[in-house]
């Protein structure tokens, strides 16, 4: 009778869920979401004067009607597990951007970083790399996650070409993957595995780095994260 062949376990461990609290960087950092200490502020830089009027176009909501209505929205944001919202804080206080971890599996490591925006006085800064930087470093290197993913409409270039710069690879499209305001999306994935980290890691702390700014702030250095892989034509505008 032929012996049967003894299966090693998986040696793997579930990873933690992410928790309610900052996480601080030099040039920013990430505050659960509080609508009374970030609503004012988060609205002011996403609709008030020189705000960018593309940022709500791939979102599933906004542009909000007036500050009450988003301070609502922000609000039942507070309230949810998952996503788990935080603010992005500049240096000088004031809360300028938006994250979430979300899709959160510990029992596979497997983690999402979504419903992204940055207000323009955020967009192209280091506290917005910075912040990026920050939720990586928390998911991989202090929650013991495997694999972070990142997605977005096949249509959102901008956050397509972010996505290959903070070093995510590009792994296909699902198409008509939801409805979103109404129109058919397609959604195209991205991820960093937990071995594509710890030379992701050591680009991005050689980007952040002081020495790597001129007395104007501008990077002498580029950040060289970029994965490689495939990257896929948008598809035309569904009908």
């Amino acid at each position: 009778m032929r012996a049967t062949r003894r299966v090693s376990p998986l040696r793997w461990r579930p990873a933690r869920s992410p928790a309610r609290t900052a996480i601080r960087g030099r040039w920013s950092r990430l505050e659960p979401v509080q609508p009374r200490h970030h609503a004012a502020a988060l609205y002011a830089a996403t609709h008030g004067p020189g705000h960018d009027p593309r940022l709500w176009d791939f979102m599933f909501v906004g542009p909000f009607a007036g500050q009450a209505d988003f301070a609502s929205w922000l609000a039942a944001c507070k309230q949810s597990d998952d996503p788990l919202f935080f603010a992005i804080v500049d240096r000088h206080g004031s809360a300028q951007g938006l994250a979430s971890f979300t899709r959160i599996n510990p029992g596979h490591g497997v983690i999402e970083i979504g419903n992204i925006f940055f207000a323009a006085p955020l967009q192209q800064t280091r506290a917005a790399t910075e912040a990026i930087f920050l939720m990586l470093r928390q998911a991989f290197d202090r929650l013991g996650y495997r694999r972070i993913e990142w997605k977005c409409d096949t249509r959102n270039h901008r956050s397509r070409r972010a996505a290959l710069r903070f070093g995510f690879r590009c792994e296909g499209v699902f198409r008509q993957h939801m409805v979103v305001k109404g129109e058919s999306r397609d959604t195209v994935w991205f991820a960093i595995i937990d071995r594509d980290w710890p030379r992701l890691r050591a680009a991005y702390r050689r980007w952040l780095d002081p020495e790597n700014f001129d007395r104007d702030g501008q990077q002498r250095r580029k950040l060289t994260a970029r994965s490689q892989g495939y990257s896929p034509r948008a598809p035309a505008r569904p009908r």
